[in-house]
């Protein structure tokens, strides 16, 4: 029996969509500009993609945003796992109602009070012990710092539904601990590994409070160069840059989901073969 949808619900519901979908549209429209004027249509050019190629200062600040993304999502995956393995596996500890704590700090303190504290933290060490000098490594100390929460709220969650007992059969099979991990529970997690990556990615991209306070001279990231130039009046090279910004996450994201949904589907039959 088919269930009739409420027109109220599917008005609520499209105007959802256009007020997502719709911007997006317009500034990939507004990147063809022929005209330098966001308000004139001056007709269908692609010149802004090829200005937007011999940028240099864009270009840098798109390559350092990808080097930070990239060292921060698997510096925060490998410390996140490692503490939802803590939180999980482990009841009782000393310093778990600690531990606790700094996991979910990060995610309920405003993005301008973290940014102020590392900036005070960098800059007493680098009087005490003369390190570190703020620019990449700075950066990617902060942005671990909060990522690595995120990555810890997902990766515990998908951590509590594994059945241990197949990790326990794999020792008692002569496994040791750290390879019946690596066997059994490792594939288990893994789409929760993958997605806790792209979303600390996600994250050390689009972050631009944090890094406006821990980086240095010569270290700007891409929000930054965009928040600086659009402070000054929308550019259509920055439309561009936006639109390939657009494209670059919508294929990783319908390939990360691709490839997450194959993974499921092999562990499922995996599981379903075990059982026969």
């Amino acid at each position: 029996m088919n269930e009739r949808v409420s027109p109220f619900l599917l008005t609520i519901l499209c105007i959802g969509i256009a007020i997502l979908y719709v911007p997006i549209i317009v500034l990939i429209a507004y990147s063809f500009n022929a005209s330098a004027l966001v308000s004139v249509w001056g007709g269908f050019s692609t010149s802004w993609y090829g200005a937007l190629l011999h940028n240099e200062q864009i270009l840098d600040a798109a390559w350092l945003s990808l080097k930070v993304g990239v060292v921060v999502s698997t510096g925060a995956v490998m410390l996140g796992t490692l503490a939802a393995i803590g939180l999980v596996r482990f009841a009782r500890f000393r310093g778990r109602l600690l531990l606790i704590g700094m996991v979910n700090a990060p995610l309920v303190m405003p993005e301008i009070v973290t940014g102020i504290t590392q900036l005070l933290l960098f800059i007493s060490m680098l009087h005490l012990i003369g390190w570190p000098h703020r620019g990449f490594l700075t950066i990617v100390i902060a942005h671990i710092a909060f990522c690595t929460a995120y990555v810890t709220i997902t990766v515990q969650s998908r951590l509590r539904t594994v059945d241990r007992s197949l990790e326990e059969a794999a020792m008692d099979l002569g496994s040791g601990p750290v390879r019946a991990f690596l066997d059994t529970t490792l594939p288990a997690i893994m789409p929760a590994l993958a997605s806790s990556w792209l979303l600390s990615f996600t994250l050390s991209l689009d972050d631009l409070v944090i890094s406006s306070f821990v980086s240095g001279p010569g270290a700007s990231t891409l929000p930054m160069v965009i928040f600086s130039k659009v402070k000054l009046g929308v550019s259509p090279d920055i439309n561009a840059l936006a639109s390939l910004v657009i494209g670059a996450v919508g294929v990783c994201v319908v390939l990360a989901g691709y490839l997450m949904r194959r993974t499921e589907r092999q562990r499922v039959l995996d599981m379903q073969l075990a059982e026969r």
